[in-house]
């Protein structure tokens, strides 16, 4: 059976910056959850951060912050590049361990981002990339979507289960 990590915000679990939780309410994930494929995960916690935390935003992009060029910064300038490649190092570990060539993560965090990140500004503004973890877990041929392309995400899933 395939595993699928997920974001664990996703499922339920209070572990974002701001203490919450973003769960998806959606049939397929249910099932999946039920099945046993699902693989929680918050790389931010597993890095160390404490929830709740302040906002951090990438200044760079994901590739860059991996390869040791760009950083991640909370809102007062606090620099948490560090906590986040090591989360993303753990997720990477995580979905080995398990078996899973696929994830589920939160769009728009800056581990988890699959299309759009904020732009380091702390103004809201959203740019096209990736947070670190998305960009680790792409790296190493796991298959990344975002919580809004369940319906890729099941194709991709069948995909991988008829191989």
């Amino acid at each position: 059976m395939e595993r699928i990590l997920v974001s664990s915000c996703l499922l339920g679990s209070p572990v974002r910056y701001d203490g919450a939780a973003k769960p998806v309410h959606a049939t397929i994930v249910d099932r999946w959850r039920a099945e046993g494929r699902l693989v929680p995960f918050c790389p931010e916690v597993a890095g160390g951060l404490t929830v709740p935390r302040e906002p951090a935003e990438l200044t760079g992009p994901a590739a860059a912050v991996l390869d040791g060029t760009a950083r991640i910064l909370t809102i007062s300038g606090a620099d948490v590049t560090s906590e986040f490649v090591h989360g993303a190092h753990r997720a990477l570990e995580a979905a080995k361990r398990s078996g899973a060539r696929m994830a589920i993560l939160k769009e728009g965090s800056p581990s988890c981002a699959t299309t759009r990140v904020y732009d380091g500004s702390f103004t809201g503004t959203r740019v096209p990339g990736t947070g670190v973890t998305a960009a680790l877990l792409e790296r190493h041929g796991i298959r990344v979507f975002p919580e809004t392309a369940l319906d890729a995400a099941a194709a991709h899933l069948t995909t991988l289960e008829s191989a």
